[in-house]
């Protein structure tokens, strides 16, 4: 994942729905790598469009911290004017966060923390079967590979 590309998941909808993330910022300060995408509806504003924030670091003993984060904003529902005619403009009411975090030997291989990634996600999704490894994406690459979208 040289560079940042955008993201597509579906959501937990009976009828899923797609939804795009596309790159917005890629800054490494005091060490840490945070890479953010932006869904991009036209008709949400900026402030309440959902994220999925990658960051990477490492700690004072070595170990490396790799974080992904999605947040997903809840507008407040307007649904009357004043006497005058006024509209509040829309505002968040609150965001949802979801974050998934993984702390890896500098000694650990690729194999290594894709087994402990594939174990967490497995059992988050109740999956006792066997499935195929995701080996390409943002959260693989970061996770498995060591690899940050610069």
């Amino acid at each position: 994942m040289g560079t940042q590309a955008n993201i597509v998941a579906f959501d937990g909808a009976s009828t899923p729905v797609t939804h795009t993330f596309v790159p917005v910022t890629n800054s490494t300060v005091n060490g840490e790598t945070v890479s953010v995408w932006r869904e991009n509806v036209s008709n949400v504003p900026l402030i309440a469009q959902s994220t999925v924030t990658l960051r990477r670091r490492k700690l004072k003993n070595q170990i490396e911290q790799v974080s992904l984060s999605v947040s997903v904003p809840v507008m407040e529902a307007v649904t009357n004017q004043n006497a005058a005619g006024y509209t509040a403009a829309p505002k968040i009411a609150y965001t949802n966060t979801y974050t998934m975090t993984g702390y890896f030997s500098e000694r650990a291989s690729i194999t290594d923390r894709r087994l402990a990634r594939m174990l967490l996600v497995n059992i988050a999704n109740n999956i006792s079967t066997s499935v195929a490894a995701a080996v390409v994406g943002p959260a693989s690459e970061a996770f498995d590979a060591a690899i940050s979208p610069v």
